[in-house]
């Protein structure tokens, strides 16, 4: 059986005394790719937030490369978190928030230039993110999230803005990371890059 890298038993959350989950249940092992599908406001986001350690749980418990995740250096050297698209640094490029992304974690799984090409954005490398369409930032997004090392990927929703051809691409980058041993979750509404992994509803059905 593979490794166990992410375990969430029972996990109930309550926001303002409001049940957004209860009693949920999830392992993703080494080389795994899970999908959390679902309508918007079924948890999806909560739940991937539980894992990152952001989001205190109610109820239940969760372990992440077998200790509970916090918000902390630590954490974060190993686990890769793609949510909110981030607050860009207006003085800095595309080319130069990626190369800053290398240097502060010390290596990369790619060079900037390797990741500009790879996600179609090698024409406007010398741009500010605040000048890019609402796709092309998202697809640089998408590459300071995936040019740093980790072993585990969270996911949100990462199709928002995508154009479908890209979102193929983006299927095939998340299981060649599984490939390499890595671990995602991720939560999302595209049912092909759902079909990359194994499908889970946040109230811990299976789906088909």
């Amino acid at each position: 059986m593979s490794e166990a890298i992410i375990v969430a038993h029972e996990v109930s959350v309550e926001l303002g005394g409001n049940p957004v989950l209860a009693g949920v249940s999830l392992t993703a092992s080494r080389g795994e790719v899970v999908a959390l599908v679902g309508p918007n406001g079924s948890g999806k986001s909560t739940l991937l937030r539980c894992l990152a350690g952001l989001q205190p749980v109610t109820g239940g418990h969760v372990t992440v490369l077998g200790a509970e995740p916090v918000d902390e250096a630590a954490f974060w050297r190993q686990v890769a978190l793609m949510g909110d698209e981030p607050a860009w640094y207006p003085g800095l490029t595309g080319r130069e928030h990626l190369e800053l992304m290398a240097a502060v974690h010390g290596e990369s799984r790619m060079t900037a230039d390797e990741a500009l090409e790879l996600f179609g954005l090698d024409g406007r490398a010398d741009a500010s993110p605040l000048n890019l369409s609402t796709g092309q930032r998202q697809r640089l997004h998408l590459a300071a999230t995936l040019i740093r090392p980790s072993r585990v990927l969270l996911l949100d929703e990462p199709e928002r803005g995508l154009d479908a051809a890209f979102r193929t691409r983006l299927g095939v980058l998340v299981e060649e990371y599984a490939a390499e041993g890595g671990t995602v979750v991720m939560a999302t509404h595209d049912p092909e890059l759902a079909g990359r992994g194994r499908r889970m509803s946040p109230t811990g059905q299976l789906t088909s």
